[in-house]
């Protein structure tokens, strides 16, 4: 059986270690073996656990650029294997465009592109836009793979 071209919030929460409200995606739109294209409207959500009393600040938004990169490694793993736990080592090179986007109209885009990587870590490029294209976040994260505490932290959740 080869892995779905698109997949809903349930889908998606299978793929990753988020679960409930911390699972942010609500649309996989299209993936390779290289990129990834998730849509959401959960930063719109009152409940949205990133909210604070000032709403969600822009750097939340690298966290949904990570869950698109977890699903993604999700997606390319091996059938039948499970994905390689990890986690978010660095963000590097981030450019936030708006200081809060729980104000945003429409879905967020949420795209990721592999650079490079090995079974240690993956070099990941990611842009948050909005619905109309205009880029919220971009820049890139390393994800560290197969580290005991990733791997604990997997079991645990």
């Amino acid at each position: 059986m080869s892995a779905p071209q698109q997949l809903d919030r349930a889908g998606i929460a299978r793929l990753i270690p988020h679960s409930g409200s911390m699972c942010l995606l609500e649309r996989l739109e299209s993936w390779d073996a290289q990129h990834i294209h998730c849509s959401t409207g959960s930063h719109r959500l009152a409940d949205n656990p990133l909210r604070t009393p000032g709403g969600l600040l822009s750097p939340n938004l690298i966290e949904y650029a990570a869950q698109a990169m977890a699903l993604h490694g999700g997606l390319i793993a091996p059938q039948g294997s499970e994905p390689s736990a990890g986690f978010l080592a660095s963000a590097r090179n981030v450019r936030l465009a708006v200081t809060r986007f729980d104000d945003i109209e429409g879905a967020l885009q949420v795209h990721a592109q592999r650079v490079s990587g090995d079974t240690s870590q993956v070099l990941y490029e990611f842009a948050v836009k909005d619905h109309a294209g205009r880029a919220l976040a971009e820049g890139r994260a390393v994800v560290v793979l197969n580290t005991p505490l990733a791997k604990e932290d997997r079991t645990s959740s």
